[in-house]
């Protein structure tokens, strides 16, 4: 095997483990949101493990990830002008890797951010600002990084490691508003009941204990996925390299350099934007990688 099959080997090991990390808070979750229906019904609990894998197992159909996954991105079809741009750079790209240009969609996010990113299995998701603002060939190098991330499966671990975060995500949430609730009734009523003060503070402690378990094994993942992203976007660019995209790639990277816009994530976004090393060490990466193809 070549040095360079080993690294990618060892990427898809790594890239599995802040999903394995996320197993067990996944699983608690679940288990915690069955408990009550369990109590009421014969449901068992193995069932409810099965339907949320099979659920998650949609993320990597493509008519799925059309259908369901672009409107929860907030992310839209190109319009004529905008498919007029992204289309012959689309095919190129294609060409280069020997695919369809229709195995993979792209989709736009209405946002004056300079990003894009692989999502699930199929989609790359650019911004407007991206297209308006980038040249044809930079938008190019990025286009090409993005489905670099689709090539060597990084959007695999991401994708599922997502959908495993949703219940711990759904319960800490869950978890910090009933803290709220009771320190509300707390305030209100404790003045008037020693009783309604001391259980409004045991169930507000509680409830606080429980969304900081989930909430920590939120932040263990994600910084496991930083770590494991961080080689992700390093080889996503070797790969764009490679393809004959790298310059472009780097004059994109260079714009956001330059500062003409940095992005300012929120959300999930600020998930996807945490795991990209600086735009100053890709660009060296890549110019190293320009002059020194060989290694």
């Amino acid at each position: 095997m070549t040095p360079r099959g080993r690294k990618v080997e060892r990427s898809a090991v790594w890239a599995i483990v802040p999903v394995l990390a996320m197993v067990p808070f996944s699983l608690l979750a679940l288990y915690v949101m069955w408990l009550p229906v369990g109590w009421l019904t014969p449901l068992a609990f193995r069932w409810v493990v099965l339907v949320f894998a099979a659920l998650g197992s949609l993320l990597f159909i493509r008519p799925f990830q059309v259908s369901v996954l672009t409107p929860l991105l907030g992310a839209r079809r190109p319009t004529p002008s905008e498919a007029d741009t992204i289309e012959p750079l689309w095919t190129a790209i294609a060409e280069a890797n020997s695919l369809s240009p229709d195995r993979y969609v792209v989709r736009i996010v209405d946002s004056d951010e300079l990003n894009a990113f692989a999502c699930g299995g199929h989609l790359v998701v650019v911004t407007t600002f991206a297209i308006e603002r980038l040249s044809r060939a930079e938008l190019q190098g990025v286009l090409a990084h993005e489905i670099s991330h689709h090539l060597g499966l990084h959007t695999v671990s991401i994708t599922i490691g997502h959908w495993l975060s949703a219940p711990p995500l759904l319960l800490a949430r869950v978890g910090f508003y009933l803290e709220n609730v009771a320190v509300a009734a707390s305030r209100s009523f404790g003045e008037r009941s020693p009783l309604v003060d001391a259980a409004s503070t045991v169930v507000a402690s509680l409830m606080r204990g429980a969304s900081w378990i989930f909430t920590a094994g939120l932040r263990a993942a994600d910084a496991l996925a930083n770590i494991v992203g961080h080689e992700a976007e390093f080889e996503a660019d070797q790969r764009a390299v490679a393809m004959g995209f790298g310059r472009e790639l780097a004059s994109a990277l260079r714009r956001v350099l330059a500062g003409a816009h940095v992005p300012r994530p929120i959300g999930w976004r600020a998930r996807i934007a945490a795991s990209h090393p600086p735009a100053r060490t890709r660009v060296a990466r890549i110019e190293a990688l320009l002059r020194h193809p060989a290694r």
